[in-house]
């Protein structure tokens, strides 16, 4: 009886919790009749969704436009204006941009060039695969990385394995067949006795099968180095990946005085080195789990490259050889990526005058990284993707020798980006996510809700600072292994900012590390989709990610 309840409970455990959680802590806004009271019921309900996913995210995100008004928490109009600040068309602009690269296959040009520089020695084909997965992850989503890098992968080592079968069959040094196909030869001929020590020999051979448990292990170090560099390399930039944009907004909201501490350059500036530590880190550990400390094996000092390493690079080569050479598309998108990343730079760099201060003298305080962000977008939708033709002033040809199909071609090609393609690849949920929580933290610092939570946390003063910083980032990596990155940093940076207050120590100093904790989801596959489009490949298995 006791399992057959069990079984029941769980087929409609996500009913259970759609309706029942509203309605066991409805007694708290009636209680407790005051408005941090009917906040906190909706941050609660909201982040029971969120962390069970009994509907989608992005529609969870949607119950404060509803709810807050309804409970006199906060005017719909103030509610709403949060689904689209300055913030969420920063992020919406760079995720333009990254689209624009994608559509041109950029960042695979970038990333086989790379590769083909650093070299196929097993040590270095895992840096470069690491390097390039965190480079292109710190512009474009980390889902989109991944997705084109794995294949890469997945065809290096596919070759390699090939290449491993055919030098085990033949010996090219000395032109004779191998032993194990001799004797296959010879069982097939009938000799029953021959055929058991044939395989015996073959299923026996310690070395075969120390061989094999390697190649497994560097299949499965290969692979999951993308989707761990995805993830660190997503933490380098303010748009690299949801859980930053959720810090900068909530610091806007929460802190309005605080000048836009939080922008771009300075986000780089603390967390670049801490990725390169990191991706360093990274590197070494899945070395040391998967391929040993065997350096001149690894590394190939002073060797020449082995039939498996040309084999891989050829596949490199040939991955090259499909794109062609750079289209006119291709340098435009570039070009304008280099200088919306040149004008995110400059525009306050800090230690001196910026171009938003010597341009627009007075007004640069209304110039935020939202504005080049959304100027680059804009000339996407602009610039033609191929070089224009002055078809109708060639003076050579009159007008009888034009043809039909010169006439009705336009001077300007289709732009570099079209709005379809953006309406398809864009990440919608994403954004309503972000704006879902800027709600929430707008609606807990006015409503009183942040300043109460502060005072009941008054007590962890005595606790040193970097104790507190150190549980706050543990606390935020192991809950973002079950919930969404963006999520959980929507849920906790609030809290985590009136914790700062309380005790009197800079909100940052808590919220970066939860921050950066939020992205480093390494233990599950369902904990972000990187790893989870890693582990669809089949190489590894839930217990290689935990350990």
């Amino acid at each position: 009886m006791a399992p057959t309840c069990l079984q029941s409970l769980l087929r409609y455990r996500f009913f259970a919790i759609l309706f029942l959680t509203p309605l066991l802590l409805l007694p708290l806004p009636f209680v407790v009749a005051t408005k941090e009271a009917r906040c906190a019921y909706i941050i609660i309900i909201m982040a029971v969704y969120w962390c069970t996913e009994v509907i989608p995210l992005s529609v969870t995100s949607l119950m404060p436009v509803v709810f807050f008004p309804l409970l006199g928490v906060q005017t719909s109009k103030k509610v709403c204006l949060q689904y689209l600040n300055s913030t969420v068309m920063l992020f919406f602009g760079g995720l333009i941009v990254a689209i624009s690269v994608e559509q041109w296959n950029l960042h695979k040009r970038i990333a086989l060039r790379v590769l083909l520089i650093l070299g196929v020695k097993p040590a270095l084909l895992m840096l470069g695969f690491m390097l390039v997965t965190a480079f292109l992850s710190m512009w474009i989503s980390n889902t989109a990385t991944t997705a084109m890098m794995v294949p890469i992968v997945q065809a290096v080592l596919d070759e390699l394995d090939i290449t491993e079968h055919e030098l085990t069959t033949v010996e090219p040094a000395t032109g004779q067949t191998n032993t194990a196909i001799e004797l296959e030869e010879k069982s097939k001929s009938g000799s029953t006795a021959v055929s058991g020590v044939s395989n015996e020999q073959v299923t026996d051979d310690p070395k075969s099968s120390e061989e094999t448990k390697r190649w497994k292990r560097i299949c499965k170090g290969m692979t999951l180095c993308v989707c761990y560099a995805a993830s660190i390399g997503g933490t380098a930039t303010l748009t690299g990946t949801g859980p930053n944009m959720v810090l900068k907004g909530q610091m806007n909201q929460l802190y309005p005085d605080s000048n836009d501490i939080v922008d771009f350059a300075s986000w780089f500036g603390f967390s670049f080195p801490n990725m390169l530590l990191m991706l360093a880190l990274a590197w070494l550990w899945l070395q040391c789990s998967f391929m040993g400390l065997n350096i001149k094996k690894n590394w190939g000092c002073g060797t020449q490259k082995t039939d498996k390493e040309k084999a891989a690079y050829s596949v490199l080569k040939a991955e090259m050889k499909k794109l062609g050479p750079m289209s006119y598309a291709e340098i435009n998108v570039l070009l304008l990526f280099i200088l919306l990343v040149v004008l995110w730079f400059s525009r306050n760099p800090g230690f001196i005058k910026g171009w938003a201060s010597i341009l627009f003298k007075g007004a640069e305080k209304y110039i935020t990284d939202s504005v080049p962000a959304m100027f680059v977008a804009l000339l996407l939708f602009v610039l033609p993707a191929h070089k224009p033709k002055c078809i109708g002033w060639n003076t050579s040809t009159s007008d009888s020798e034009q043809t039909e199909e010169d006439k009705k071609k336009q001077f300007f090609s289709p732009p570099l980006l079209e709005w379809n393609v953006v309406q398809r690849k864009m990440p919608w949920n994403i954004v309503l996510l972000l704006g879902g929580g800027f709600a929430l933290a707008d609606a807990s610092a006015n409503s009183g809700l942040s300043a109460w939570m502060g005072r009941q946390m008054t007590p962890l003063g005595s606790i040193p600072p970097w104790a507190i910083a150190s549980v706050i980032s543990f606390i935020t990596a192991v809950v973002t292994e079950c919930t969404s990155n963006v999520a959980t940093a929507t849920l906790f940076l609030p809290v985590f900012s009136s914790l700062a207050e309380s005790i009197r120590i800079h909100p940052l100093y808590v919220m970066l590390p939860s921050t950066l904790s939020a992205s480093f989801a390494f233990m599950l596959p369902v904990a972000t989709p990187p790893n989870a489009i890693v582990f669809s490949y089949g190489h590894i298995r839930v217990l290689d990610m935990v350990r």
